[in-house]
């Protein structure tokens, strides 16, 4: 009856996105520019230089350096200012040690709660990889790259891992667009890539876990055997605040 109708004093209408803050998008982009390759590691970087570049004041620039740094993406050193992030061998190993940890954990997971659901969306990823690689578009490779991996922690259910993850997503894409320019390297992980689909449609979370090892251990030795290019920290850089 129309007399007992009960009013919610709720819109029917979709939530309002709230638009990115300048600070936010500054952030983003200086973010994708170090992850994409454009600001080179190891580059310094001017406050006044990007604020110019990007079209706005020091301030949002301050800030995204700052949040940037808390990300490991950027470096500031006392009396020398900003540079974008560079590692020893030692680091380089620390994250593969890193990466191995959570990804497995998080592989484990996945295979465990939701197979189906977790390998359709690997499925959908690597044919994206393989359309951008017939095309030569090695950026959205990278893109999708990183998405492959991040899926990972996206179906495993856990929190704690993903968090854990995401604080270094960052730094991880980066040096995967680093490692971009070994086309042995990039041919050999999108074989990896394919073969950890196919363990996980079976649901064999060790024989997944298997090529996840072989796929970061080469990551290891590859920058083990080319790490002058990088190494910046290796040369005496002092350490950063």
């Amino acid at each position: 009856m129309a007399g007992n109708t009960k009013i919610s004093g709720r819109l029917p209408v979709a939530r309002i996105k709230r638009p990115k803050s300048l600070a936010e998008t500054v952030l983003h982009q200086l973010r994708q520019s170090i992850v994409h390759g454009d600001l080179a590691l190891g580059q310094p970087l001017s406050e006044r230089q990007l604020a110019d570049d990007l079209g706005v004041s020091k301030t949002p620039v301050r800030e995204a350096l700052a949040q940037l740094r808390a990300e490991g993406l950027v470096l500031i050193y006392p009396q020398r200012g900003a540079f974008v992030f560079t590692l020893s061998a030692r680091e380089v190993h620390q994250i593969c040690e890193f990466r191995s940890a959570v990804e497995t954990a998080a592989l484990r997971l996945a295979i465990a709660r939701g197979p189906d659901g977790f390998a359709a969306e690997l499925e959908d990823i690597v044919r994206g990889m393989a359309t951008a690689q017939r095309r030569g578009d090695q950026r959205l490779y990278l893109s999708l790259d990183t998405r492959y991996h991040a899926a990972f922690f996206e179906h495993c259910g856990n929190s704690y891992l993903r968090d854990s993850y995401e604080r270094y997503v960052g730094k991880i894409a980066a040096l995967r667009t680093h490692l971009a320019g070994k086309p042995l390297h990039t041919k050999l992980s999108f074989q990896e890539h394919r073969q950890m689909l196919d363990t996980i449609r079976r649901g064999d979370a060790d024989a997944t876990i298997a090529v996840l090892d072989i796929h970061i251990g080469r990551t290891r030795e590859t920058y083990s055997n080319g790490i002058e290019d990088i190494a910046a920290a290796d040369k005496g850089i002092p350490e950063a605040s």
